[in-house]
């Protein structure tokens, strides 16, 4: 018999004891069943590596309980989207259309009036509250929401846009970005 008949031999024989291993470890018989495939298909694989005299159950057991822990970890890392609704996010606009988006957008900002363009950069960009916008500007809150609004209107009036839904998410490395300056707060 050939060193490689032995050793087909010897893994045929030592299914019932991983079958038994990979239960214990995994808890089902049909993950138990897949990890023993698993562990017989790398045994094969790495048959060369595996010393003539050694214990070829300890050997086997390794293999298995290094799938195991590594199929574990992996599983922990992963989402599970059978629905494809967690992939169908993960979304990725292509950039080039950012980069115009995004010159158009200062360009039409340019146009606003200085005290527009102030309100709504401090509202929309920079994240302060009216209030603290009203402060910084030196008037009412009132004035302050009036101007954002009015900035609003007239952005999306330059750029076409009938919704702040027409745009894609925010791809500049400024965060907030033009749709953070369109929508109402």
């Amino acid at each position: 018999m050939t060193a490689i008949a032995a050793l087909k031999n010897a893994l045929l024989a030592e299914i019932p004891s991983l079958r038994a291993f990979a239960i214990s470890l995994s808890g089902s018989g049909d993950r138990a069943d897949d990890l023993v495939q698993e562990t017989l298909m790398k045994a094969w694989a790495a048959h060369a590596s595996f010393a003539e005299g050694s214990n070829l159950r300890a050997w086997l057991f390794t293999i298995m309980r290094n799938t195991y822990f590594s199929q574990y970890r992996k599983a922990r890392r992963e989402v599970q989207d059978t629905d494809g609704e967690a992939a169908a996010r993960l979304v990725s606009h292509p950039e080039q259309q950012g980069h115009l988006d995004l010159a158009d957008f200062h360009a039409a900002l340019e146009q606003l009036s200085p005290d527009q363009r102030e309100a709504l950069i401090l509202i929309g960009a920079s994240g302060f509250s009216y209030e603290e916008a009203a402060e910084i500007c030196g008037c009412a809150v009132g004035t302050v929401k009036s101007r954002v609004n009015r900035a609003r209107q007239r952005l999306m009036q330059i750029l076409s846009v009938e919704s702040a839904d027409e745009f894609g998410p925010d791809l500049s490395p400024l965060g907030g970005g033009q749709s953070a300056l369109l929508h109402n707060n």
